[in-house]
């Protein structure tokens, strides 16, 4: 205390009125002494880069009744190229931001009618119905089948569930009629209820039930942002049932289809491995197997993985996957989840095995996107707004020179709207070269220019996004060249077009 009265710090001295039952330490850096732990770094020597972000207002200790302070932001790195190296994707970050370029592109928007919910616009809804598209193929190629579960049920589910235990903070709920109903957060429980509509034997184990489903998270509004954290979710669900035999083919498969879905976006998975959290349900006893399956099935694939103790769902460990983006960044996105617990349980779920008896089965729980909300604001960012053809809302757009050519780019324009291409035709009487110029930054895979000389030859001059013109060619050649990108669904525009 004497020490700050000398130096005639009032803050200090506050924070130590209220630190008096606490211990108290001080760190020296020189001539400069502090009340701190410290140290930060184990040398000030190792500090060669560093820069001021930015300044900003705040009042002491968070109330406005005191006085404003300035609150700097800074950032050090061991050397100036890191320093460079961060700096640069910080303002990529902010010039991908999907908040951003989903308002540019006319995506999606958010309103304060329903917070923490987005607007889809027709341009993001062709991006989610793509995905769905992409997604519900490749689940009927893997043996899934689709279902859809209310998303209003009695609170008497998750009782059941143990949800209103471990997870009603983040449920919406109300009553009426003398009963308490919620929005579902989780598809999970009331997938038991499709697997109890009739007796099922050993012989039907996997069953694979997908349900995209629409989920309210009652998350604050201080932890809401873009798509990232959302309150409305809907989820690329899916529950499988299988035999305890059948798990590590199950996770293998799983593992596998993941893989696949994320090269399809040029994105590298990730592992970890989640265990058993403080507020586990069930019976300890059942969660060491499960937990073992999962290292089973991660080694059996040679996959490396980061362990993440006691960080698992309530009711079992999960494999969390995570993939990097064009920045680096690394997001979470799919999960695999075994659950010996809460469905098998506490629904009681059987099965009738080879002998006779009755049996438990296993319970998998995955998501591959997450959610797609978050997905697409992942992809957004990833691909700065450019997306792959097959991805993106509109993936030509034709553009005649002049009005003596428009009768012919209606007849281009209806040729790709013919072989299912999304296409716009500009009929704006505007100069050519401010056309090129508008719909580059709407960041379209392919602008078709057509003049005299393409009329007369039937063709049309093509041009890619942020690589400019490449020459003309046949339009039937063309088409068929980009339709046949569009289904492949290749990464980028590849260089050859004719």
């Amino acid at each position: 205390m004497a020490y700050f009265k000398k130096k005639k710090d009032p803050y200090k001295l506050e924070l130590l009125e209220n630190l008096k039952d606490e211990k108290i330490t001080f760190y020296r850096q020189g001539n400069f002494i502090d009340l701190c732990y410290g140290p930060h770094v184990p040398s000030t020597g190792r500090i060669k880069a560093i820069k001021l972000l930015s300044v900003a207002g705040a009042y002491w200790r968070g109330d406005e009744r005191n006085k404003m302070l300035q609150r700097i932001y800074g950032i050090s790195f061991p050397s100036k190229k890191e320093l460079d190296g961060y700096l640069f994707r910080l303002e990529e970050a902010k010039r991908r931001d999907h908040r951003k370029v989903g308002k540019e592109l006319e995506l999606f928007s958010f309103h304060d009618i329903a917070p923490g919910a987005p607007f889809w616009l027709p341009k993001g809804m062709t991006i989610f119905r793509e995905l769905e598209k992409f997604l519900r193929s490749e689940l009927d190629k893997s043996g899934y089948q689709e279902i859809s579960t209310p998303i209003l049920v009695k609170k008497d589910l998750w009782e059941k569930s143990g949800h209103w235990t471990h997870y009603k903070e983040n449920m919406f709920f109300f009553e009426y009629d003398d009963m308490v109903y919620s929005l579902k957060p989780m598809n999970c429980p009331e997938s038991t209820y499709v697997y109890n509509e009739k007796v099922r034997s050993y012989r039907d184990l996997p069953l694979r039930f997908s349900e995209i489903g629409r989920l309210h998270r009652n998350e604050v509004s201080g932890a809401l942002g873009g798509l990232f954290r959302v309150r409305q979710i809907t989820m690329d669900d899916a529950h499988i049932y299988c035999r305890p035999d059948q798990i590590l083919d199950e996770i293998t498969q799983l593992i596998d289809l993941i893989s696949h879905f994320y090269s399809v976006f040029g994105l590298k998975p990730s592992y970890s491995l989640s265990t058993k959290p403080e507020n586990a349900m069930g019976d300890p006893r059942l969660w060491e197997p499960a937990e073992q399956n999962l290292k089973d099935a991660l080694a059996k694939n040679g996959i490396k993985y980061r362990l993440k103790p006691k960080e698992g769902a309530f009711y079992g460990p999960k494999i969390d996957i995570e993939v990097e983006d064009a920045l680096g960044r690394d997001w979470q996105v799919a999960t695999i989840q075994l659950d010996f617990v809460m469905l098998p349980e506490r629904f009681e779920l059987e099965y009738v095995d080879a002998d006779g008896s009755r049996k438990r089965p296993i319970a998998i729980h995955r998501a591959i996107f997450g959610s797609f909300e978050r997905f697409i604001g992942i992809l957004t960012e990833h691909f700065a707004g450019f997306f792959p053809t097959w991805l993106a809302p509109v993936q030509a757009v034709v553009l005649p020179i002049t009005s003596a050519q428009l009768e012919y780019g209606r007849t281009v324009f209806e040729k790709l709207r013919n072989h299912d291409v999304r296409c716009e035709l500009d009929e704006r009487n505007e100069k050519i070269g401010y056309k090129i110029r508008d719909w580059e930054t709407k960041k379209i895979p392919y602008m078709l220019v057509v003049g005299e000389k393409e009329k007369a030859s039937g063709e049309v001059a093509v041009r890619v996004h942020k690589r400019g013109d490449i020459g003309a060619r046949p339009l039937e050649r063309f088409v068929e060249f980009l339709g046949d990108e569009i289904n492949r669904k290749t990464l980028t525009i590849e260089e050859k077009t004719n």
